[in-house]
């Protein structure tokens, strides 16, 4: 999303024990939690609610960094060379948008993205999932830009609409979070200090909407 400010949090993969299945979470400033601890963050927290469950998943290996658009992330996982995982997910587009990419070029990079997660879940599309881009533009800091919020909300459900299709037409699972996010976007206590970033509370809305989906994508062998 907006780069207010730049960090990284795609350090070495995650030890884990043996029988459990690896993770691997890319994205941008969504996936890292911008502005959180990394344990809140709702990939991370996903893990822990599917062990709870049974699913031995392990906590995620991630690629992502604040500001990164779906070509730095694509040039990312090229650079760090990921092996396979048992489970992928992915969310990224906000900052094409906020660059004022075009819709052909999310679409075009979204689906060499999302080829590239399906081969580093195993070739199993069934191992994917993608997650919706929330509307930045509902936040204290969109309406504070001076940016059309009507034309962020159009632009942004064109490319939700764009990653659906796509992910619709390979089996790939995906969660639409944009309904909770225009509900609790403006609240104060779903946003990081920046006004921006979604807070805890807010990640935590996103692993619910998540965790039955991924539930059943990882049920079965």
């Amino acid at each position: 999303m907006p780069p207010v400010t730049t960090s990284s949090r795609h350090a070495s993969p995650p030890a884990h024990a043996a029988g459990t299945l690896s993770y691997l979470a890319l994205g941008d400033s969504y996936t890292i939690g911008e502005g959180i601890d990394a344990a809140d963050r709702w990939p991370t927290r996903l893990a822990a609610r599917l062990r709870s469950d049974g699913i031995p998943l392990a906590d995620p290996h991630v690629i992502a960094t604040t500001g990164w658009t779906t070509d730095e992330l694509q040039a990312a996982i090229a650079a760090q060379s990921p092996a396979p995982h048992d489970f992928v997910s992915l969310l990224v587009g906000v900052n094409n948008q906020y660059r004022g990419r075009s819709l052909q070029d999310y679409r075009r990079q979204f689906a060499d993205l999302l080829g590239h997660a399906i081969w580093l879940a195993g070739g199993r599309a069934d191992r994917v999932l993608v997650l919706a881009i929330p509307d930045w533009g509902l936040t204290p800091f969109g309406a504070a830009s001076g940016r059309d919020r009507t034309l962020i909300s159009s632009e942004l459900q064109l490319y939700n609409t764009a990653a659906r299709t796509i992910c619709d037409g390979r089996g790939v699972a995906f969660v639409d979070i944009g309904t909770i996010y225009r509900e609790h976007a403006a609240e104060p206590a779903m946003l990081a200090d920046d006004g921006l970033h979604p807070s805890a509370a807010m990640h935590a809305l996103w692993t619910d909407a998540a965790l039955p989906v991924a539930r059943r994508l990882l049920a079965h062998g």
